[in-house]
């Protein structure tokens, strides 16, 4: 049996994901469209390196579109305002100190999956450490199970 998949974000992701939907549906598919009638000029399809690299982008083209249209038809959008500010859920800032050695940590923002980016902090609620931090408060000592082992971490503030 499959089971349905969920994807939490924001309504500014899942603008952004239609967006992009939009520019891939109309303006690239067009492109592609236009770069295979161009290889198709080159002669001979069995040696001809430029419509290969053509019909590799429009299959990279329609994986893409198919994997938004999956993405968007599952979207559940997060009303962020509406969640409590005393414990973690999407869209708060938590910072935390790891207990074994006292190290404060970088802020963190939870979100939902589609929005993750470790590189400016953004850790999704479906990650080990996004589920251990979902509703925690502060001064909770949260335990993340990792690959290493079992880390925990003390939640010192939560902001909205």
């Amino acid at each position: 049996m499959k089971v349905k998949k969920e994807h939490r974000m924001s309504e500014a992701r899942l603008q952004e994901l239609k967006d992009e939907l939009n520019y891939l549906q109309t303006v690239r598919e067009r492109e592609v469209a236009e770069l295979l009638k161009e290889a198709r000029g080159f002669g001979d399809l069995s040696e001809n390196s430029e419509f290969e690299e053509a019909k590799n982008e429009q299959g990279k083209l329609y994986s893409r579109i198919a994997e938004l249209e999956e993405i968007i038809l599952h979207a559940v959008v997060v009303d962020e305002s509406g969640a409590p500010s005393d414990v973690v859920s999407i869209g708060t800032k938590v910072s935390c100190t790891r207990m074994k050695d006292g190290k404060v940590m970088p802020v963190y923002r939870i979100v939902g999956s589609q929005e993750a980016d470790l590189a400016v902090g953004a850790i999704s609620e479906e990650s080990p450490f996004g589920k251990a931090m979902m509703g925690a408060a502060v001064g909770d000592v949260v335990t993340v199970e990792a690959p290493a082992g079992s880390i925990q971490y003390r939640i010192d503030s939560i902001e909205r």
